[in-house]
């Protein structure tokens, strides 16, 4: 039997695991929503993330109480905090799905034509998603992951997404130019679309926090 320090270390990976696993899933249903032209799917988003800041503070304690009752070594201490770490920025992560959802069931809604730009929103889209899987599948199998092609694949697509809004400023600034009326609500789009690269740009800190959990150095904060 594990002794109890590594079993509460167990227990709390799963509760991260499981935590990532609702971030996967929001943003697989919020792709979905968009690629079927469904805006009510996006209110299932909402459901799924509905507890996502209550689960993370009960992380945060079982964290806090692991310290009290284990007093860690330096490398288990490590650990820890950058799971302390990881919680914020899944909630982070978990806010910003939401309000991306919400924000595209009613951009969805309005007279603002999408379509044009449909592939490059879709594409936007998968690479948060695959950011956050890359994550998932590294965390469900933390003892056999290699930390360092896991964040540089993270990376990857933190790259891509950049310029895939890049992309979609300049489509939708050209836009703008020739639907005057309905400027204000392009900009909104815009500001919406944003979220999935802030998105991309959390999971690059959370694949830097599993690395440093690991293999230790400098904590960095992308």
């Amino acid at each position: 039997m594990l002794p109890r320090y590594e079993n509460k270390v167990h227990e709390i990976q799963k509760l991260i695991c499981t935590l990532i696993k609702s971030t996967v899933m929001a943003n697989k249903i919020a792709l979905e929503a968009y690629s079927n032209h469904n805006s009510s799917e996006y209110d299932e988003v909402k459901t799924v993330l509905k507890t996502i800041e209550h689960d993370a503070n009960n992380i945060d304690n079982e964290i806090i109480k692991t310290f009290a009752l284990f007093g860690p070594e330096a490398h288990e201490l490590r650990m820890l905090i950058s799971y302390l770490k990881m919680t914020n920025e899944l909630v982070r992560i978990g806010e910003g799905t939401k309000k991306y959802a919400r924000r595209m069931h009613n951009h969805c809604q309005s007279d603002c034509d999408l379509i044009p730009f449909d592939n490059v929103i879709i594409q936007l889209d998968k690479s948060a998603l695959n950011a956050l899987q890359y994550i998932y599948d590294c965390f469900e199998n933390i003892e056999t992951c290699n930390v360092e092609d896991n964040y540089r694949k993270v990376m990857v697509e933190e790259s891509k997404n950049d310029d895939l809004f890049a992309i979609l400023e300049k489509d939708i600034m050209t836009q703008i130019i020739s639907e005057t009326d309905l400027s204000v609500e392009y900009v909104k789009v815009l500001g919406t679309l944003r979220k999935l690269e802030r998105v991309c740009d959390r999971a690059v800190n959370v694949a830097n926090l599993i690395m440093f959990a690991q293999r230790g150095g400098a904590i960095k904060v992308y």
